[in-house]
């Protein structure tokens, strides 16, 4: 599987995510220290899990893609579930090895995403995933995710409004694009429903197929 670091990026921004670009220097290992806090707080940081967990069958192969320091994969394996990991950022890599051991973690992009394992029942990218991306690959991304998701599974997709980075009209167009059908659309992990008002979206896409 082909991985890459900030480095390895084109050195001029174009082809970089906008968790590189738009954050400042040691945001990687603050964003690192913030959950590990959070989670020695006793705050609740598994709602993502939850309806993951809601949605898969027992033992499901599920791949948390853009999966950071890895609370969310390692809240569903906790769960009895096969995990995989993927994200751009080394360090959370790294981190979320450290810290969630069970899981399989990956540094690699998700537009060129390859990866040598068999097919998902559910793909999740959590955490505003969709609107770090490089500017421009977001179709690319979900052509890979999809991918990687067997017929009948789902992709799950967690981000807040930002309509001047990534619109839900846009994702709903490149999700038709490539061949994913809108199931759901939440306005939280907790299943508010979504309006036109609500700043956060869940959607919930199948891969056509039994």
């Amino acid at each position: 599987m082909p991985s890459v670091s900030d480095a390895d990026l084109d050195p001029s921004g174009r082809d970089r995510p906008r968790w590189f670009t738009a954050t400042g220097e040691g945001h990687s290992q603050w964003y690192v220290d913030r959950f590990r806090a959070l989670a020695a707080e006793g705050a609740d940081l598994e709602g993502e899990a939850r309806l993951v967990d809601a949605m898969a069958g027992r033992g499901s192969r599920v791949l948390d893609a853009g999966c950071g320091a890895g609370r969310l994969a390692g809240a569903l394996h906790s769960r009895g579930h096969d995990v995989v990991g993927v994200d751009v950022d080394p360090v959370l890599v790294e981190a979320a090895r450290t810290d969630h051991p069970g899981p399989r973690f990956h540094v690699a992009d998700l537009s060129t995403l390859s990866l040598d394992e068999d097919p998902f029942d559910v793909v999740v990218s959590a955490g505003n995933v969709m609107v770090f991306l490089a500017p421009g690959t977001e179709r690319a991304v979900l052509e890979r995710l999809r991918d990687h998701t067997r017929p009948g599974g789902r992709l799950v997709l967690g981000f807040r409004r930002q309509p001047d980075v990534y619109s839900y009209d846009q994702l709903d167009r490149d999700a038709a694009g490539v061949g994913l059908v809108l199931e759901h659309r939440f306005g939280t992990w907790h299943l508010d429903p979504f309006t036109q008002e609500s700043d956060f979206a869940v959607s919930v896409l199948r891969v056509p197929g039994s």
